[in-house]
């Protein structure tokens, strides 16, 4: 049980302005399963869970999966489907997104429950989000919480990050129903503060991980942007401060990159407060490159210190 697997959606992105655009291959869940493959031993294997459709734009998009050694795993191909696209405006270094997916291949990962279950067998961590939750109707995100569930019976470490984006959801009920659920499977819970407060009314970073490790879960690492992350394992907590960037170029893809940061390092065994050291510097590395995925010898280098 070596091999890890992200579920979720990656997009075809557009970065850019004016006649300059430059398209893209993005996702939360997929940024992260990008930086843990940079940062992992090759004989890691690392597939990227999801369905896909069977245009133009869906095989480019698993051609540059396979070109940089991610796999798909049992991803089903839909007739006649297509990613979701979406594009970044930057003011600064902070961005905004508009999007186009509604009718999404992505949103039929868990159509098939026997295909999702093989896609998850004996594997070492399994990773998902919210937004891999909020993109699914109520039978399929039922169907993933199994696959999930089963997963973790059979010994995998089950990774989440709520990763809460009103607009995917319609109400902040269902949000909070949906999430709440996902905490039930996991084992390690990687929130950031801001969506936390604005979706459960935390007043602190310890707030949110007691409310989260009340829920189950036994590490929790708080992200809180160019703030100290707190990590908590168990009864022990510490605070580990965000490694600085004096002139971000680009913010996108900080968080997910953080995550896949800490979760590599904590598979080739490092504790967690030095895995949320390495995952800072990894993060800081990211927010100074355009688009969300930084070259693999950037991501290296930023582990590494």
């Amino acid at each position: 049980m070596n091999g890890i697997a992200s579920i979720g959606e990656c997009m075809l992105e557009l970065t850019g302005s004016g006649a300059d655009w430059r398209m893209g291959h993005s996702g939360d869940t997929f940024n992260v399963i990008w930086t843990m493959r940079a940062l992992l031993p090759a004989d890691r294997s690392t597939d990227y869970v999801s369905a896909f459709g069977d245009d133009a734009f869906s095989a480019q998009q698993l051609a540059f999966f396979a070109e940089n050694g991610i796999g798909t795993a049992s991803s089903p191909r839909i007739p006649g489907a297509r990613p979701g696209l979406y594009a970044i405006s930057l003011d600064g270094a902070e961005r905004s997104f508009t999007y186009w997916r509604a009718d999404a291949a992505a949103r039929r990962l868990a159509d098939d429950a026997a295909l999702l279950s093989k896609s998850l067998e004996n594997r070492s961590l399994v990773y998902f989000s919210g937004i891999t939750v909020a993109i699914l109707e109520d039978a399929e995100r039922a169907t993933l919480l199994h696959s999930i569930e089963a997963a973790r019976g059979a010994g995998s470490l089950i990774a989440f990050d709520p990763n809460y984006r009103p607009r995917l959801w319609q109400s902040a009920e269902a949000a909070r129903t949906a999430i709440d659920g996902a905490l039930s499977v996991a084992d390690i819970v990687l929130p950031t503060f801001p969506d936390e407060q604005a979706l459960y009314g935390d007043t602190a970073l310890a707030t949110t991980a007691e409310r989260i490790a009340n829920a189950g879960p036994k590490e929790v690492v708080v992200k809180d942007g160019a703030e100290p992350a707190l990590v908590v394992m168990g009864t022990d907590s510490s605070t580990v401060a965000a490694t600085h960037v004096a002139n971000p170029v680009d913010t996108t893809g900080a968080g997910d990159s953080f995550n896949g940061g800490y979760l590599a390092a904590r598979l080739l065994g490092h504790n967690p407060v030095e895995a949320a050291r390495r995952a800072h510097r990894v993060a800081a590395a990211v927010v100074q490159v355009r688009g969300a995925l930084a070259p693999v010898e950037v991501l290296r280098e930023a582990f590494a210190g």
